[in-house]
């Protein structure tokens, strides 16, 4: 491939993203055009305050389970007991905030990480294979639901979207190939390792590997768990079909490179539900979500991570004072005066 295809991949990958929001939006404002903002509103007042205490309890424990992907990291690169418990959950929590609200996870969340984890003596390396490992049980755990998901989800709902079917098709393909792939890897490469590069990745046990997905898909559930409780107020959905449903859509906003997948998500959902539920207040549950999923756990972990680094320069600010203090006091010699001529 040469430079030039290269480079205009590169623009065509870069762009996409604002492709797929402005189709994103273009879908949305269809789809609510008769709907006016206090109609979204009054559905998101509407939400009973059980079902948000229930969605913020979901959100606390899936942000807990997403900081388990840093200390699973941790662990392959064998630096676990390097760092503190709270140090881990820091990281881990405070790099899929920003990465949730940003999209882009290696850039925005591996950024926050490499700056915490060289501080807490991490070398460079490692902290990219965790970060690709981190990737991998992310993908896992959505390809994992992704596939018992299509077998859950009714095979008509998306039949009224032109494609939507083939997509569907395609992704459940996808999927099911890549799962069975990364665990052929595990099996037989067995205790081998890979470089890419300078860095020499070894490739994952099977047990790993299944406790990747395992943690990729608790992961999914309880993130779906957040718009399930502010979502079952207007529509009556089976859970096993929304979280196929979920997970699908999900995984169509990573895939569009739109921060957050704001507008694709969206979309899906309004174009799976059926006509005969308000689109209003499925999008005040889906905005409803994305405030206490994405909002809240930024500013508040964001909070604490502002807190940290004040606490970190105090006491930066009280060691070197130490210092100066035990260091014994050098007289200054007097200056030398010019010499007379």
């Amino acid at each position: 491939m040469s430079i030039k295809i290269k480079r205009l991949f590169k623009k065509l990958v870069s762009y996409s993203g604002i492709f797929f929001f402005v189709l994103a939006a273009g879908m949305l404002y269809w789809q609510l055009r008769n709907y006016s903002l206090h109609d979204i509103l009054h559905a998101i007042i509407s939400i009973p305050v059980l079902n948000l205490a229930a969605a913020g309890a979901a959100c606390l424990a899936g942000y807990f389970a997403l900081a388990l992907y840093d200390y699973l990291a941790l662990n392959y690169v064998g630096e676990n007991k390097k760092v503190s418990w709270w140090k881990w959950m820091l990281a881990g929590m405070l790099g899929f905030a920003i990465s949730n609200n940003a999209g882009h996870a290696v850039v925005s969340g591996g950024a926050i990480r490499y700056r915490l984890y060289t501080r807490w003596r991490i070398r460079g390396g490692d902290i990219v294979k965790m970060l690709t490992i981190s990737g991998f049980t992310y993908f896992l755990g959505c390809a994992a639901i992704v596939v018992i998901g299509y077998f859950l989800i009714p095979h008509d709902i998306l039949g009224a979207a032109a494609g939507a079917r083939f997509g569907i098709n395609l992704l459940f393909a996808f999927c099911l190939a890549a799962v069975l792939s990364y665990f052929a890897v595990t099996i037989v490469f067995r205790k081998k390792s890979i470089k890419i590069g300078q860095i020499k990745f070894q490739v994952p046990s099977t047990k790993m590997a299944a406790t990747q997905m395992l943690l990729g898909m608790t992961d999914s559930v309880l993130a779906g768990l957040v718009l399930y409780f502010c979502l079952i107020p207007f529509v009556d959905i089976p859970f096993g079909v929304f979280i196929g449903l979920f997970v699908i859509a999900q995984t169509m906003g990573v895939f569009s490179q739109v921060p957050g997948g704001i507008g694709v998500f969206e979309t899906i959902f309004l174009v799976a539900l059926p006509n005969t539920v308000d689109k209003a207040d499925i999008f005040g549950a889906l905005l409803a979500y994305r405030i206490i999923y994405y909002v809240l756990p930024l500013i508040g972990v964001g909070g604490l991570f502002f807190i940290y680094e004040r606490w970190l320069r105090s006491q930066m600010l009280r060691w070197k004072e130490q210092v100066k203090q035990k260091l014994p006091q050098i007289p200054q010699l007097p200056r030398r005066g010019k010499k007379s001529k």
